[in-house]
């Protein structure tokens, strides 16, 4: 007898197995996962909208933004998938909660607002504790004057920090900024009013729409916090835009080791006195003498004693 084939289903690959694909976490919200998937050079990509498959609550394993990923697609034309395996990490970074970053960029404003240099001193530790170069960028170069961009070079330039001055208002120093992106992920961070939209519209100007495809998927996210996201800006260049911040509070760290993480100490420390100096109380310190030689930034100083203070609290209890 002759028997009737069973229709296959289009996603399966002719084995009983759904089409599989790989791709990019860019978002995530409430338990969904939007995967930006670029099959070959010539499409310019799509985003599924995916959960999480249960073995991975088994495994106590949850996917995080940035996480390079293979999917099996439920249905193609409604762009829905689950996914099926989390490829190997390169990073995972706790605060912002993503994966696979290969640099930071944080931005502050050299004017209105006035920049807080400890919670920048802050998230430049975080980020060197991490593993990861950090770039600063000083935006509203347009309504700042010629001494305070001076005076921000010659703090955090002077001790190895790649210093970028940008101005989003008249697209300043965006090619350089660009040049400095391509080819990585670059985690984005900055506190409110910042201008750190406007420069992220500079870069692409389809990030203002929330890219659009996502934001048809989710009527949601208008009622949530915000999350971190990737917004792809060409060909294995991502940048992954992190909720704004306020506060950082610094852990895992012994007070004493604070100082390496301001290297322009490091030259005059040789002068101290005391082996171990913590550059604070002691006589002859070698620091304090370039301090008061002009040596050494004192907004970056008076932030390094603050920070020690208060790990030195936080060892009390």
């Amino acid at each position: 007898m002759k028997q009737n084939k069973v229709p296959q289903n289009p996603m399966d690959d002719g084995n009983g197995r759904r089409k599989r694909v790989q791709g990019k976490i860019i978002k995530g919200i409430a338990g969904f996962y939007y995967v930006f998937a670029k099959e070959n050079r010539k499409t310019g990509g799509k985003v599924y909208e995916c959960k999480a498959k249960g073995i991975f609550r088994k495994e106590n394993k949850k996917p995080m933004v940035g996480d390079n990923v293979c999917m099996e697609v439920l249905e193609e034309e409604a762009g829905i998938g689950n996914i099926a395996r989390i490829l190997p990490r390169q990073n995972e970074l706790i605060r912002p909660a993503v994966a696979n970053i290969d640099q930071a960029l944080v931005i502050f404003a050299i004017v209105k607002p006035e920049p807080n240099f400890q919670l920048l001193d802050r998230f430049l530790i975080m980020m060197e504790q991490q593993g990861l170069s950090c770039i600063v960028c000083f935006n509203k170069l347009d309504i700042a004057s010629v001494g305070e961009r001076e005076n921000l070079q010659k703090a955090y330039g002077s001790c190895g920090y790649r210093v970028l001055f940008t101005s989003a208002e008249k697209g300043e120093g965006m090619e350089e900024l660009r040049r400095l992106l391509y080819g990585k992920t670059t985690a984005v961070a900055g506190p409110s009013g910042v201008g750190k939209s406007s420069i992220i519209n500079c870069l692409n100007p389809d990030a203002g729409m929330e890219t659009g495809e996502i934001s048809r998927k989710i009527d949601r996210g208008k009622h949530t916090t915000r999350h971190s996201e990737i917004i792809a800006l060409q060909e294995n260049t991502y940048i992954m835009d992190t909720p704004g911040f306020t506060s950082l509070r610094l852990f895992s760290m012994e007070k004493e080791d604070l100082q390496g993480f301001y290297p322009e100490f490091a030259r005059y420390e040789g002068h101290c006195r005391f082996t171990g100096c913590s550059h604070l109380s002691e006589p002859d310190c070698g620091v304090k003498q370039a301090l008061a030689e002009g040596k050494i930034s004192p907004v970056r100083y008076e932030n390094y004693k603050d920070l020690y203070r208060e790990l030195q609290e936080q060892k009390k209890y």
